[in-house]
């Protein structure tokens, strides 16, 4: 019996570890893409829909390319759950993006329409590719006038 309580506790933790947050979060600082968090748990049904449903579906169409993507259970993780929810209504789906003063957050609570999500995400990923240009923009800039300074 301890052998299949296990090998479940097993599965259940690897299938967690499909959009695992830590791994996720490092994407995102490391390439610069928002990080967009599903936080729920397995008893709420808008958290439910959100996890089998819509975010799936949004994967499946490669809505969420752009995008460092985790979820959070908010009962077995419920430390880190505490420090990204406002709030304690669930689901919860946070979308942090990275600007040149630190990361902006952006919340949607309770369940979300598929048109809804590819807003939110699209949205950041127009104004965080905006940032990198005027960034890579401002290295020009700068390199030039170095150059013609010397």
């Amino acid at each position: 019996m301890h052998g299949v309580v296990l090998a479940v506790l097993l599965q259940a933790t690897m299938a967690g570890g499909k959009h695992d947050y830590n791994a996720a979060f490092k994407s995102a600082d490391e390439s610069g893409k928002p990080l967009l968090i599903l936080v729920g748990t397995n008893w709420c049904p808008g958290c439910v829909t959100m996890k089998r449903s819509v975010m799936p579906s949004l994967l499946r169409k490669g809505k969420l390319s752009e995008v460092a993507y985790a979820e959070v259970d908010a009962d077995s993780q419920s430390g880190l759950a505490g420090k990204l929810m406002q709030g304690g209504s669930i689901p919860q789906l946070i979308l942090y993006r990275k600007t040149s003063t630190g990361w902006r957050r952006k919340l949607l609570i309770g369940a979300q329409s598929e048109m809804t999500v590819t807003t939110l995400v699209d949205r950041a990923v127009e104004q965080q590719a905006a940032l990198q240009a005027e960034s890579a923009e401002q290295s020009v800039v700068t390199a030039s006038h170095v150059e013609a300074a010397e």
